[in-house]
């Protein structure tokens, strides 16, 4: 019994994040471009997979909306880039929350320059407790620098992005996959 406990013991440690998250911040095809192209730059190959979709916190939201559903602003999805990381660490996604955080505005609830509508909200789902303890670090972190005057950029005051847990994704069609690259 002992030696199947340090087996689970070693597992748990070699894996201390979970690889899969969601980020919503605005209209997905700018996320996409953002993370697949932008932050891999910075961190080649951290990316697995990578799909545009959509994705509620509310756990009774209807099933598998269809794009005309979602844009409507009724059915309660975020326009989301569903993420898998190749080699998830703690470190890594710290690194990616931060850079999620730069390009945004965190501040705006359910808006993103002229896009308004509960679609277009700046949410982190997350895929475990551990995800989520590193996204309220790094959201608080940025509320201190914003509190103190270090950062001015954003257009209100509070940092209104949520962090939730990863829920159904729906992808959305493979025409509006990868959409910025065609």
């Amino acid at each position: 019994i002992l030696t199947e406990l340090l087996k689970i013991r070693i597992v748990s440690m070699m894996s201390p994040i979970a690889s899969t998250l969601a980020l919503g911040a605005g209209c997905y095809w700018g996320t996409e471009k953002y993370i697949v192209k932008d932050f891999q730059a910075k961190f080649p190959n951290s990316i697995k997979e990578a799909k545009v979709g959509f994705m509620s916190p509310d756990p009774n939201a209807m099933k598998n909306p269809s794009y005309r559903q979602v844009c409507s602003g009724t059915t309660g999805h975020v326009e989301v880039l569903n993420v898998e990381l190749k080699e998830p660490t703690p470190e890594l996604f710290e690194a990616l929350i931060q850079f999620f955080f730069s390009f945004h505005d965190p501040t705006t609830l359910n808006q993103q320059g002229n896009d308004v509508g509960t679609q277009y909200a700046s949410v982190i789902f997350c895929g475990d407790s551990k995800q989520k303890e590193i996204a309220n670090k790094v959201k608080t972190d940025l509320q201190a620098a914003m509190d103190s005057g270090k950062i001015t950029t954003y257009q209100s005051s509070q940092v209104t992005t949520g962090i939730v847990d990863y829920a159904d994704f729906y992808p959305a069609h493979d025409e509006h996959q990868e959409y910025l690259a065609k």
